[in-house]
């Protein structure tokens, strides 16, 4: 899995337990509501600074927006057998 595509989902995931809109974390975070939604679809490569600002916002640590979930693991692992046949 691409580092983008796990922190869109993480930072969705987080946001989400929250109980947070996107529209709410904006206005919390400082970056527009276009800008989340395409960081959560995986389509932005954000800053270190980026990463810190946001995990600050959803008071986490910016660990947490990094590492790989369950998930992100069984991901990766098919990727890896797609690329070896």
């Amino acid at each position: 899995m691409d580092m983008r595509r796990l922190v869109g989902r993480n930072v969705r995931r987080v946001r989400l337990e929250k109980g947070l809109t996107q529209e709410q974390f904006a206005d919390v975070s400082g970056f527009s509501q276009q800008y989340l939604s395409s960081l959560e679809r995986g389509r932005r490569n954000p800053t270190v600074v980026t990463l810190y600002e946001l995990a600050q916002a959803l008071a986490v640590s910016h660990i947490e927006l990094v590492t790989p979930d369950e998930e992100a693991s069984v991901e990766d692992k098919k990727s890896r057998r797609r690329t070896k046949q």
